[in-house]
């Protein structure tokens, strides 16, 4: 494993560079390694450091969250509230709704089925969104207006939204039966990862402010508290619960309760995304199975484009009647349509779980990683300069 971790470093900074010289998103590069070294291809990768490849994913979806948390001012957030709540669920449920109707005309998927991938392609990837979002917000793009926080916030709720409906729809898909009681997991989420995140923020400001600790193990201490935040979920099942949301508000509570200090943790977490972001894009990469994402013809591209144009619509209309002007409305739908993160995670569980649709929902989800995640990088990185105001 370690010649494996060694493989990922070296070519990924390589990398890195190289994209920075010649002007493209890194995290291009860093996929297109990750395909070229995984099972699919060259097969280089110990497969111990595959099977715990989710774990560290996840360890770097919760530096990205803590860091959008640091970065968030809620008084910034308080301006744009409507279209916050609208960007959160309206965009994914344009997506689910369009590929219930085109997947089963193109793909020949049940109607239950469409529905259950259209819950897949329906969550925004935060890997992609929130560092450039953090990026704009300390370039002061956008800031007056809010659209960076905006982004950030509505981003986060997206991806609690689409995986409850994942949820509901694969046990409709496996069971038969509906509860629309399951629904009722989306707010109730929301609101005990807030509160929970809330009271441990808070708990943490105060140990921060009454104990001199190095800013390191300020960063250990609410690593680890994140960790235990995310786990909450698989340990409390029967009880909705949002971790990524938990740790996005204790960092919350934190920028605002102690700022001096919370400036030191987000320059550490800063320097922690620079593995992280090698790590999660690489094995995003060797997650994809490119068998799987050509043995489908050009069809399943149909789909996702549909898809993704009626999400581009919801998207306009969450936005619309605000504050923002027509190019801040355009950028707003070009930083919603990547995808990554979700889609790697929960893209093969119905294959998983032995559903016939598994092999063509997997399928689809890769293409859309491989489709939206370079047009959404490189259409926030080259177009919020031409979009965004200099605040």
């Amino acid at each position: 494993m370690l010649g494996s971790i060694a493989m990922i470093v070296l070519l990924g900074v390589f990398t890195h560079a190289i994209c920075r010289k010649i002007n493209i998103p890194s995290l291009v590069g860093l996929i297109f390694i990750g395909i070229l070294i995984g099972p699919s291809v060259f097969d280089w990768l110990d497969p111990t450091l595959l099977e715990i490849s989710a774990d560290i994913r996840q360890v770097v979806l919760i530096i990205i969250l803590t860091r959008a948390g640091l970065s968030l001012n809620l008084k910034d957030l308080k301006r744009v509230g409507r279209p916050a709540v609208l960007l959160s669920f309206l965009p994914a449920t344009f997506e689910i709704i369009s590929t219930m109707i085109f997947a089963p005309i193109f793909l020949g998927l049940s109607l239950i089925e469409s529905a259950l991938l259209g819950a897949v392609l329906g969550a925004v990837s935060p890997a992609v969104v929130v560092p450039r979002m953090i990026t704009l917000i300390h370039e002061k793009r956008g800031t007056n207006k809010g659209i960076p926080q905006l982004i950030l916030a509505g981003s986060s709720v997206d991806d609690i939204y689409a995986l409850v409906m994942f949820s509901a729809f694969l046990s409709l898909a496996q069971s038969g039966e509906f509860s629309v009681f399951s629904l009722l997991d989306i707010p109730l989420s929301i609101i005990s990862g807030v509160l929970i995140g809330f009271l441990t923020g808070y708990f943490l400001s105060m140990l921060f402010e009454k104990v001199q600790l190095q800013a390191i193990i300020q960063v250990l201490i609410m690593l680890s508290l994140s960790f235990i935040l995310v786990s909450m979920e698989t340990w409390f099942i029967n009880i909705p619960f949002s971790g990524i949301l938990a740790v996005m508000s204790m960092s919350i509570v934190i920028y605002r309760q102690v700022p001096s200090q919370a400036d030191q943790i987000l320059h550490l977490y800063n320097q922690l995304w620079i593995p992280g972001e090698i790590f999660l894009f690489v094995l995003v990469g060797a997650s994809v199975d490119i068998y799987y994402a050509f043995s489908a013809g050009f069809t399943p591209v149909i789909v996702i484009l549909l898809a993704l144009i009626l999400r581009t619509i919801g998207t306009w209309l969450s936005v619309s009647g605000s504050i923002l002007n027509t190019k801040e409305k355009i950028f707003t739908a070009i930083a919603y349509m990547p995808k990554a993160t979700v889609q790697a995670a929960i893209g093969g569980v119905p294959l998983a779980l032995g559903l016939p649709a598994g092999e063509l929902i997997l399928t689809v989800s890769v293409l859309a990683i491989l489709i939206t995640a370079p047009i959404g990088a490189f259409g926030i990185d080259y177009s919020y300069s031409k979009l965004l105001t200099q605040d």
